[in-house]
């Protein structure tokens, strides 16, 4: 059964793209280091072009193999980052920042979403929340304050 785990990002953070950035990046670490491959799902390329700078920024000790899809080696790396319209490679874990309901989600084992503080963003994850649990899916919801803490 797939796990769904919803993050509820600050609504008092002065900055909440970068909180989802450094969400999606601590959350890749966590799963590299349990090596599980993940894909990060963004809404287009610009997006995933800044997950992917974002991701460049972690301290040495903190490296996370990792690419744009279409880049790197022929057998991938830890840790895809997509975006619509490319296709999604079978992983363990997908971390959702499109937005939008993975159409397959029965392929992952984890499925990683965010509740952003924009209020139209809130409710579209809210309908995502509810079609994950009509779906059958193992529903969880948490602050992402508490990311570091369970990590």
């Amino acid at each position: 059964m797939t796990i769904v785990t919803f993050y509820q990002l600050d609504e008092s953070s002065a900055d909440p793209s970068h909180d989802l950035m450094k969400a999606c990046s601590s959350l890749l670490l966590t799963a590299y280091r349990k090596r599980k491959w993940s894909t990060v799902l963004c809404s287009d390329k610009k997006q995933a072009e800044q997950v992917d700078e974002f991701v460049w920024q972690h301290p040495v000790d903190e490296f996370i193999p990792h690419n744009l899809a279409g880049e790197g080696p022929k057998q991938g790396t830890p840790a895809e980052i997509t975006w619509s319209g490319q296709p999604i490679s079978n992983r363990h874990t997908l971390v959702n920042l499109s937005h939008s309901m993975i159409d397959n989600h029965r392929q992952y084992q984890h499925i990683i979403d965010f509740v952003p503080v924009d209020e139209v963003k809130k409710q579209e994850a809210r309908e995502r929340y509810k079609q994950y649990k009509m779906a059958g899916c193992q529903m969880q919801f948490t602050p992402a304050n508490q990311l570091n803490e369970s990590n």
